[in-house]
Parts: C-alpha cells; sequence; structure tokens
C-alpha cells in the first residue's frame, strides 16, 4: 500500500508537541516491517531540502511543491480546487494527516486526520487573531465531512470531535500516543555552560511548553510569589519556564517583571533535546497548570526521568496521568501554591508519585501506536 504523509508540520523551526508527535510516529511507520510504501508531502518556497532530506529512504519518498504558501493554500481549499496533493505524489492509497492543514485531496483517496485537541474553538481567547483566522480559514467541519478516518489521541479530544465537529462516534478512533523514552546522553562541559549562561540552580521548579496564555504561565508566577511569600527558606528555589515564545504573551512576561521574586523566575527560551534532559535532570518537580490539552507530553516525559509532577485536573490531563500525579484546579492559583509547597516538604509524597509515575508513563508505547494506525489504514484499503 502506498501511504501519503503531511509532514508540513515538521519544516517548523521550533517542534513543539504536534511535531514532536508525528516526528515519532513517522520514524516508527517507516522502520515498521511491512510493504507500506510512504509518500511524503511538504510545500516550501524557500529551499529547505537540508532540513528535509533526513526523511528520504528506501521506504519513503520526498514530493515536495515551491509554491508561496498563501497562494497555494489559496488555490487548493479556494479558488481551483487544484493542486491535488495525492496527484503531485502519483497517487496513494490512504493520505494521513498528522495535523490539520490546507488539503486538496482526490475523491478517491481515502484521507486520515488526525485531531489533537479543539482549544480553538473551546477557548479562542486564548489565540491571537491571526491564529484565530486561520483556524476559520482552514474549515475543520468542512474537512472532516470529507475524512474516511479521524483519529483522536484521548478521549476527552474525542468527546470533543463529536461534539464540537458533529462528527459521528463510529469515524472517530482513540488511539494514545506513545512517549520518546530516548534519553538523549548529556555533556558535561555543555551542562556546565548551560546552568552558567542562565544562571540556574539546582532543584528549581519546572515548566515546559509554549508561552502562551493557554498554558496559565500567569497563574504559576502568581502562586510561585505565594509559596515564596509564605516560605523565607525558599530564597534560592527558582522558577525555570523553557519553552518558545508563542502568542499574546505580553501579560506572562509583565508578570514576571511584577513579581518581587522575578531575579529568581527565569524565562530560558526553547530548548533542545539535550537542554531538555540537563533541565529535567536537576529539577525538582514539574508544574504544567494549563487550562486545556488535548493530550499532553511534558507530564509523561517528566514521569519517565523520575520528576514528581503536578498539573491540572481538566481537559484530558487527569486521563492522561491517572492517580501519578498531584491535579490541581488551574483557576485556583492558592491551589497551585499549596500543591508545590507539598512536594517540596513531603519526601514520602515525592517518593510515592515517581514509583507512579514510571508505572503510568510505561504504558504508553510508540509500537501500540503504530498497530492502532496500521490497522486503521490497512480497513481503508481492504
Amino acid at each position: 500500500m502506498k501511504i501519503g504523509v503531511d509532514i508540513r508540520v515538521l519544516m517548523d523551526r521550533y517542534y513543539s508537541g504536534i511535531a514532536h508527535y508525528s516526528a515519532n510516529l513517522l520514524t516508527e511507520l517507516i522502520k515498521n516491517p511491512d510493504d507500506h510504501k510512504y509518500r511524503l508531502f511538504y510545500n516550501s518556497f524557500t529551499n529547505i531540502e537540508d532540513k528535509m532530506s533526513k526523511w528520504q529512504g528506501e521506504r519513503s519518498k520526498l514530493v515536495s511543491t515551491k509554491y508561496p504558501n498563501k497562494l497555494f493554500n489559496y488555490l487548493g481549499q479556494k479558488a481551483l480546487k487544484r493542486p491535488k496533493i495525492d496527484k503531485l505524489m502519483g497517487g496513494v492509497d490512504v493520505f494521513w494527516s498528522p495535523h490539520f492543514n490546507f488539503t486538496n485531496l482526490s475523491h478517491d483517496t481515502k484521507h486520515v486526520l488526525t485531531i489533537h485537541d479543539l482549544s480553538f474553538l473551546r477557548s479562542p481567547k486564548y489565540f491571537s487573531r491571526r491564529k484565530n483566522f486561520w483556524h476559520q480559514a482552514i474549515n475543520l467541519k468542512a474537512q472532516v465531512k470529507n475524512c474516511h478516518s479521524i483519529i483522536a489521541v484521548s478521549k476527552n479530544t474525542k468527546a470533543d470531535i463529536i461534539e464540537l465537529l458533529g462528527v459521528p462516534e463510529k469515524k472517530v478512533h482513540l488511539v494514545y500516543s506513545g512517549l520518546n523514552r530516548r534519553q538523549v546522553e548529556i555533556d558535561k562541559e555543555r551542562e556546565k555552560n548551560f546552568f552558567k549562561k542562565h544562571n540556574l540552580k539546582k532543584n528549581y521548579i519546572l515548566y515546559l511548553g509554549n508561552i502562551e496564555p493557554r498554558k496559565n504561565i500567569s497563574g504559576l508566577i502568581y502562586a510561585y510569589n505565594i509559596l515564596r511569600d509564605r516560605n523565607i527558606r525558599l530564597v534560592d528555589t527558582q522558577l525555570v519556564l523553557a519553552g518558545a515564545p508563542g502568542w499574546k504573551n505580553r501579560e506572562i512576561f509583565q508578570a514576571r517583571e511584577n513579581s518581587p521574586y522575578k531575579d529568581n523566575i527565569k524565562f530560558i527560551g526553547y530548548v533542545g533535546s539535550q537542554e531538555r534532559e540537563i533541565l529535567y535532570k536537576h529539577a525538582s518537580f514539574l508544574t504544567y497548570p494549563s487550562f486545556y490539552e488535548g493530550f499532553g507530553f511534558p507530564p509523561l516525559e517528566a514521569m519517565c526521568r523520575l520528576l514528581p509532577v503536578i498539573t491540572s485536573n481538566v481537559s484530558s490531563l487527569p486521563e492522561v496521568v491517572e492517580k501519578a500525579a498531584l491535579t490541581i484546579n488551574p483557576y485556583d492559583i492558592n491551589d497551585l501554591a499549596s500543591a508545590m509547597e507539598l512536594l517540596i516538604y513531603d519526601k514520602n509524597l515525592r517518593s510515592d508519585l515517581i514509583v507512579k509515575g514510571q508505572l503510568q508513563a510505561s504504558k504508553f508505547k510508540w509500537s501500540k501506536t503504530v498497530k492502532e494506525y496500521l490497522k486503521i489504514f490497512n480497513s481503508l484499503n481492504s
């Protein structure tokens, strides 16, 4: 079977959760021992062959076009309904979109779409005008009508797809993500320079993720202020916030500037795989108090690396972490502050969460995810 894959999400400069998911799953699909051939599509007006060439292989072939993106999207979605992406690939049996995008296919090509979350429909206030306009232009409700199968990454996302997009339940398949357990070896000199560059002290409170309103980072800063007010002894305890800048984050940075403890609140920007391992290695625990997640990778990554976790009791997060994390009301900063205080001082609780976290993280395997995807692809080609 020839499987087409939309890899435009892998063109991003900084990989967030969806890009990491797509890259890991595609890697596992390509190396799975079967007879399927993969055609990988991307479009870029500028030359990015060096970045994308790693996906070219014995069973995978890159297919690219060089239209300006706005023109490509307009022609395919609005004007000419051309080009047909599957035709550019020489024809495919199944086309998989790891994330929704402007996608124009022939009627006889089976389309599988993975939807990670519908936060832009639940809470458009968390997004910029530009991002909301893009979501409207995509017209996801119309897209899902033409899809043959839709994959949801959590029960919460599946319920949202059925409710908000009006998709019949039988068309939506729940397939949990795998978890990347490959820990990058840390270069000691790089580790030393990283700590020096950002003026970090060990046993900090860690947040990992994009810097945007949906992640509740302002609330985390306010909770950190309460924690410090209550505990004079925590004078050296830093709050480290790692992630690429998203949108509408002016208030987040202002919250840090207004904090009496701003010198100990560190925004360190996007981190690569090695820096990510360094951060997990020396943190006291991870805080992930998001208002909404379709899945949420950082809590499981932290658990896999023996870190206790505090996260929210909303959307998919309780489903993903189960009883292996402290869950809090993200709208109650006192609740979050109390949870942080508890993890700092209660060693027995920390130990218990570490053990439970390892067990919980072990449930999420890419081999399971690949098996479920291939079952869906094969059912559409039978």
